[in-house]
């Protein structure tokens, strides 16, 4: 690649020392690149222009609300079996239209202001289209967290039912049977070329919704030749916001707080769920995801790191020739702020804009089949802007917004339709390659313009994983994996592997499978990039397999011998292993033991603890206890019959943490009181209180001197205190809960680590491996250490040290990650310099923050 991508990584390594030492104020929360990454080169300025990762809300901003689960009170989500997918299905021919339900009008909804359409007004929209057009179908693929409809409108040519169903045999063909679909001579004249739009997946970033009507309205009402015989060629399938939630209030965040772009490996939220569903069945063969808005137009493909697990030759032969016919779309509009686009691929320094995680849609679109494009329409409406620019301005952006978002639609349909027949086998060529177990090839320098030794990333593909079942963490896993279109068998006798003994039922993943990749992204350690690029603008790192508490085994030459079942659900789990009449025990090593334990405590059963990893249930509670097995997995034994223990209360918990946090939170069954700065300085209420979790949007500092009174007072008869991160390091020292200092990690570090587990707290039978993200680690005395950090703590992600060769993870080594004691009130806490509960990914971290919430509120 040419000299000025390597050139800029100079400007991006000064930002990203910069936000090493305040990662928080170096870079605002919506990053606006009003001059060109080509400019910040020959200038020496910075090209990145993501705002960094989570952004300061994560410890700035208290969650507030009540969360919505749904059904979380009768059936968690934490093992459930896959969700009901939506599916293109075999149903009747195209058009299926459904007359839409129209939403109360709301005049506050925060896109008047602009000038674009209010979410009240999308179903009428389009409901009038369907009744004007059979080329239009519109339905609901799922509700968001807030409980808004979530539309898909698909626009092709009418279909017979015939017809549809040759389509759908046509789409399986070409994942179940690669090599029988590229012989097919009418696959290859006849399947209509599948292109999914996104739009609005961040609430504030509106116009992608608005350009895609557009285009919906175009297709739908020319009279044209062209126009007709392209959808004849063609269907597109478009969710016209991913983010109603947010679309309404103005947020980038879904109404439970969560960024949905940063969620789709881990698919806790409904709308990532409705759009890996929609992906899933129409299997695209490109896809854009309309967002904004960084000053100039970007298009991507991105820069390295590269996602190791693509078949990376057939993503960028397209994405790169396709993001070039986008940028001339733009240039034809014809406004100066539309005169190039910036392509990271060609345009930005390695780790500028990288497509290394699978939890943004396009990467995760990749993995499907797809050729997937991030597409940041130029203008700023949202944040500063939406307050402080004239009405007249805010219109004029949007305006242009709305007509970049549609010509890059416009353009990437262009390109499906006159490259059908190369995406076509190159999409049959992918999950080939999955079936037949063969290597990446490698890519050749100049593949295509600008591709060199910085673009190579890739991956050795085991043979299989083994799953061994009985635990609910090894159901919840299967079913996502699953849920996800992953293969997966289960064995019909034991088997040994490896040298292992593995039991009748244990789970197999034959890595030789059509989206071996996504199962590789999911399973798969992951790697230490620290080393190849200068920094990184997300998460680096995420492991099902090391994270989610389920025991991952990899082979990497062999498939065991055994004959094998394909699972569509993952087997129960619980039981009530004990004599009637007798006490039971259950150990909480999963988040699903932890929801267990909060229900029986609502529903008044009398629990006692022996240890902080083990309750003991009445025998009287015995019908409970069985429905619970059944529910959610959970293994009840017989209790020894000297176990007393102490009686367990339902904590009550108040609660300054992330959205994220809350969540978790409330998957585990726990009651939470929000609080925050602001509230105590009201007069929060914490008299009642068992304990107090500090990780966002609380300062000691900044309480008025009546509420810093009261929060003294709560530690001084004993209160509990659980704190995580730099907030909750700053309490601690501000307030002196324990007599601890806190090191700071560099404000980028993040991934997989290995930990040590000594405490007998959150230690006792704890995961060896944890998550960090701005990564802590604390020295003193008076304290237990709970974890520490293992000897070469980085598995996988990016953790390099300062400039002066400090913060990285060679001082972390050994040092304690997690402590706890006794304050000087008498009370419990625990300190967490990890993130066991970061975007309610890391299932297997839930019990050991359990185990420590439990134990300081008793």
């Amino acid at each position: 690649m040419d000299l000025s991508r390597t050139l800029a990584g100079i400007g991006a390594a000064l930002l990203a020392t910069a936000l090493l030492a305040d990662p928080v104020s170096a870079v605002p929360d919506d990053v606006q690149a009003l001059a060109s990454p080509g400019d910040a080169r020959a200038s020496g300025g910075a090209a990145s222009t993501r705002d960094f990762g989570n952004g300061p809300e994560r410890n700035e901003i208290a969650a507030l609300d009540d969360v919505t689960i749904g059904e979380l009170s009768v059936r968690a989500p934490a093992v459930g079996e896959p969700a009901a997918a939506w599916t293109v299905g075999r149903r009747s021919g195209f058009p299926r239209q459904n007359e839409l339900p129209v939403w109360p009008v709301n005049p506050e909804d925060r896109s008047i202001k602009l000038g674009l359409i209010p979410y009240h007004l999308i179903a009428p929209r389009l409901n009038a289209l369907q009744k004007a057009s059979d080329r239009v179908s519109a339905e609901i693929v799922g509700k968001s967290a807030g409980g808004r409809d979530l539309y898909l409108v698909t626009v092709t040519a009418p279909e017979s039912a015939s017809e549809s169903a040759r389509q759908d045999r046509w789409r399986e063909l070409i994942e179940e049977d690669p090599a029988a679909a590229k012989r097919d001579r009418s696959l290859k004249a006849g399947y209509k070329t599948p292109v999914w739009i996104n739009a609005n997946i961040h609430g504030n970033e509106w116009e992608g919704t608005d350009g895609a009507l557009r285009v919906i309205e175009r297709l739908a009402t020319a009279t044209d030749a062209a126009t007709r015989d392209f959808l004849r060629r063609s269907r597109v399938y478009v969710t016209v916001t991913n983010n109603p939630d947010g679309r309404v209030a103005g947020t980038r965040a879904n109404g439970a707080g969560f960024d949905i772009n940063r969620d789709h490996a881990t698919s806790s939220q409904p709308e990532s769920r409705a759009v890996r569903d929609v992906v899933i069945a129409t299997q695209p063969f490109l896809m854009l995801d309309e967002h904004g808005y960084t000053g100039t137009t970007l298009i991507e493909p991105a820069t390295p790191p590269h996602g190791q697990n693509y078949e990376y030759d057939l993503y960028i032969k397209h994405a790169l020739p396709n993001a070039l016919g986008m940028e001339k779309a733009i240039q034809q509009l014809g406004y100066p702020e539309t005169t190039r686009a910036d392509i990271p691929f060609r345009d930005y320094a390695p780790g500028d804009w990288d497509d290394w995680p699978p939890i943004f849609t396009p990467m995760y679109a990749i993995y499907q089949g797809a050729v997937g494009h991030t597409v940041e329409i130029p203008l700023q409406v949202n944040n500063a802007a939406y307050n402080n620019l004239p009405v007249e301005e805010l219109q004029r952006r949007a305006r242009i917004n709305t007509d970049v978002a549609a010509a890059t639609i416009e353009a990437a349909l262009t390109y499906a339709d006159t490259n059908r027949g190369t995406l076509l086998a190159d999409q049959i060529e992918q999950f080939r390659r999955g079936w037949a177990g063969e290597p990446s090839p490698t890519i050749l320098d100049g593949f295509v313009d600008g591709f060199g030794p910085e673009d190579r990333y890739s991956t050795t593909f085991p043979r299989s994983y083994v799953i061994p079942a009985g635990t609910p963490a090894a159901a919840r896993l299967v079913n996502h994996l699953i849920s996800h279109d992953v293969r997966v068998t289960a064995a019909r006798s034991a088997f040994r592997n490896g040298g292992r003994h593995y039991a009748k039922g244990t789970y197999i993943v034959d890595m030789h499978q059509p989206k071996r990749g996504l199962a590789n992204v999911l399973l798969e350690a992951g790697r230490d990039i620290s080393d190849l690029v200068p920094q990184m603008y997300d998460i680096s790192g995420w492991s099902h397999g090391l994270l989610w508490g389920a025991t991952v085994d990899s082979s990497l030459r062999t498939l065991p011998k055994v004959r094998v079942t394909r699972v569509t659900r993952a087997a129960p789990t619980g039981s009530v292993d004990a004599p009637r009449g007798r006490d039971l025990s259950l150990s909480l090593r999963d988040g699903n033991d932890v929801r267990a334990v909060n229900e029986l405590l609502t529903r008044g059963v009398k629990l006692r603890r022996t240890d902080a990893a083990t309750v003991v249930v009445p025998a009287e509670a015995r019908p409970e206890a069985l429905a619970l097995s059944k529910t959610l997995g959970v293994r009840f034994t017989a209790a020894r019959g000297h176990e007393k223990g102490v009686v367990i209360d339902p904590p009550v918990i108040a609660a300054a943490v992330s959205a994220d946090e809350s969540f978790a939170l409330r998957e585990m069954g726990f009651a939470v009181q929000p609080v925050s700065t602001a509230l105590l300085n009201a007069g929060f209420d914490l008299s009642t209180v068992d304990t107090l979790i500090v990780s966002s949007g609380l300062s000691y500092t900044a309480l008025t001197p009546t509420a810093r009174a009261a929060v003294d007072a709560y530690l001084a008869r004993g209160g509990g205190v659980l704190t995580r991160g730099t907030t909750g390091a700053n309490f601690n020292a501000a307030a002196k809960v324990l007599p601890v200092t806190a090191t700071v990690g560099r404000g980028d570090a993040n991934g997989v680590v290995t930990v040590t587990n000594e405490g007998r707290v959150v230690g006792a039978g704890s995961p060896t491996h944890s998550f960090i993200y701005s990564p802590l680690w604390f020295t003193g005395a008076g304290v237990t250490v709970e974890q520490r950090y293992g000897t070469t703590p980085l598995v996988a992600g990016h953790w390099l040290p300062t400039e002066d060769g400090t913060n990285g993870p060679a001082q972390a080594a050994g040092q304690a990650a997690v402590v706890s004691g006794v304050t000087a009130g008498g009370g419990n806490a625990v300190l967490f310099g990890t993130e066991p509960l970061f975007r309610a990914h890391p299932k297997g971290l839930y019990a050991p923050y359990a185990r420590a919430l439990l134990w300081t509120a008793s």
